[in-house]
């Protein structure tokens, strides 16, 4: 019976009010849930940030204080933990037990996560205590509490002796007045700063580039206007914000702001980056080699090709990169790519026309069929391709019409390329002359019109003139010319033209239709025509 005696004097004292816990904050009010870990850091979180320490404070074990100071004191105390918290210690509530008896492994206490201090991890646990009634309930323990300002020193906002106390009092939306005047000095002062710093590194890298002998380097800079003042903004944001000691919701929300200013910042300047590279590379190889057509041609339509597919593809990561920061948006993918194998399918097979197209037009450009400014004979139109994409061709033809073609059928279908591998082509003038026609004197007219008239259109390497076809009235002869693609046309019609006035000046060599004459044989010789009978009457 005298061993029980102690036990039975600690049950009666803790019964009596002089104990209750948190005596000098009076009885909790009805919201303050207590009754699990899970609960008592959920509630603690959701009253300091909503600005009610007062209530925040019945989440803490204050019993080491004097009852006269628990209540200026608690809510002092649960502010700056409030701020260490959101600061330094990521709160996971799935980790923390939901049960009254908290951890079966330890079930005196539940610990939240530690945060370093002067070289030593310092615990931030909750512990299960005996409340008003002799209830047991779970507090913040006494020596997390006492730890308190030790931490909000170290990690706590510097404003908080220089600003007055009104800026500290209230809250809205969980922001106190200095965190809402610090947000919009760096908004707004973070934006005329980034100005600032673009056009001070602008002017230092132009003066740099400028010594250089190349205009490359010129070019890149200018093309950074714009691009650069992103991620000095984010940068800006990214280091104001976090200074705020903002909860950690507006503190994820601001820093997938500044990750996000940053890809945009990049996917921006690899743009321009490839434009302005494209632009440099076909200046450089048209001012060393001007007379080489074919090859400026060829790589027009390399870099045109390799520019749109670099352009989808940067396109593509950076919108990537932005979706992967959202949580939801990364499960609900993931988990549509697991799931739905039937809408996976029918995606692919939706897809497979525009994959297709897109391999097409970069096989177009590794092989070359076509290329920029290659005179052409599709669908039975003669013309000049003007622009390849990823997806069609469009060339221009004679008359100054533009043909749209899907750039898959110049990998499946025949095509003309009068400039595939050179310039140079054959054209034939076909005419229609008499047997007494003579073929020498057509050959030295030929090389007359070519070394005169047509000098400015004939490449000087082919003229001829054949009998091509022997008919029975007329001979077909053949003249041969060569040029270049670009005049061929112009020569031939040329050519035709002075042939026909050459040979209207000689009518015995025109094609003329001859007939033959013969006596009638006389009649009763041999071979006379035998007189029809005489009608009858």
């Amino acid at each position: 019976m005298f061993r029980a005696f102690p036990a039975i004097c600690l049950v009666l004292l803790v019964s009596l009010p002089a104990w209750a816990l948190n005596a000098g904050l009076g009885a909790p009010p009805p919201t303050v849930d207590r009754q699990t870990p899970q609960s008592t850091v959920k509630g603690f979180l959701a009253e300091a940030h909503a600005g009610n320490y007062a209530v925040a404070a019945h989440y803490l074990d204050l019993d080491f204080l004097a009852r006269d100071k628990q209540v200026e004191t608690g809510a002092q105390l649960a502010r700056r933990l409030k701020f260490v918290m959101d600061r330094k210690l990521p709160v996971d509530l799935s980790t923390l037990s939901s049960e009254p008896e908290g951890d079966p492994a330890e079930a005196r206490f539940d610990q939240i996560g530690s945060i370093s201090l002067e070289g030593a991890e310092v615990p931030i646990r909750v512990q299960r205590v005996l409340g008003n009634g002799g209830t047991p309930v779970w507090v913040f323990n006494e020596s997390t509490v006492k730890e308190v300002d030790r931490l909000f020193s170290a990690y706590g906002p510097v404003l908080t002796e220089v600003l007055p106390d009104v800026f500290f009092k209230r809250t809205v939306l969980g922001l106190e007045a200095w965190q809402w005047l610090g947000l919009l000095v760096i908004l707004f002062g973070g934006w005329a700063l980034s100005l600032l710093l673009e056009r001070l590194s602008l002017a230092f890298t132009m003066r740099l580039a400028r010594w250089t002998k190349f205009t490359w380097d010129d070019a890149l800079v200018s093309a950074g206007r714009g691009p650069l003042r992103l991620p000095y903004y984010a940068a800006l944001v990214a280091v104001g914000t976090s200074m705020l000691l903002l909860p950690r919701p507006i503190q994820t929300l601001f820093a997938r702001l500044s990750y996000s200013l940053t890809i945009i910042a990049v996917a921006w300047f690899i743009l321009r980056f490839l434009k302005v590279s494209s632009l440099y590379v076909q200046e450089r190889v048209a001012s060393k080699n001007p007379n080489d057509a074919d090859r400026i041609r060829g790589l027009s339509t390399q870099l045109a090709v390799l520019q749109h597919v670099l352009e989808v593809a940067t396109y593509v990561v950076a919108a990537a990169l932005l979706l992967m920061q959202f949580e939801v948006v990364r499960n609900v993918g993931v988990s549509l790519l697991a799931s739905a194998g039937l809408a996976g399918l029918v995606i692919g097979l939706a897809a497979q026309k525009s994959i297709s197209t897109l391999l097409a037009g970069i096989q177009l450009s590794v092989t070359q069929p076509i290329r920029m400014g290659d005179k052409v004979v599709v669908e039975g139109e003669f013309g000049t391709v003007e622009e390849i994409s990823l997806t069609y061709v469009v060339v221009r033809i004679w008359d100054n019409r533009r043909l749209v073609i899907p750039i898959a059928q110049f990998l499946d279908k025949p095509f003309q390329n009068w400039s595939r591998s050179h310039s140079e082509m054959l054209g034939e003038v076909i005419l229609q002359v008499d047997y007494f026609a003579d073929i020498d004197v057509l050959r030295a007219e030929l090389k007359r019109i070519l070394e005169n008239e047509g000098r400015h259109l004939w490449d000087g390497k082919v003229q001829s003139v054949v009998v091509l076809n022997v008919l029975d009235k007329t001979l077909s002869v053949r003249a041969l010319v060569s040029a270049d693609s670009n005049n061929l046309f112009d020569l031939r019609c040329l050519v035709r033209e002075r042939l026909v006035v050459f040979l209207r000046g000689r009518p015995g060599w025109l094609p003329t239709v001859r007939s033959e004459t013969r006596p009638v044989t006389p009649a009763g010789e041999q071979g006379a025509p035998v007189p029809a009978p005489a009608p009858r009457a």
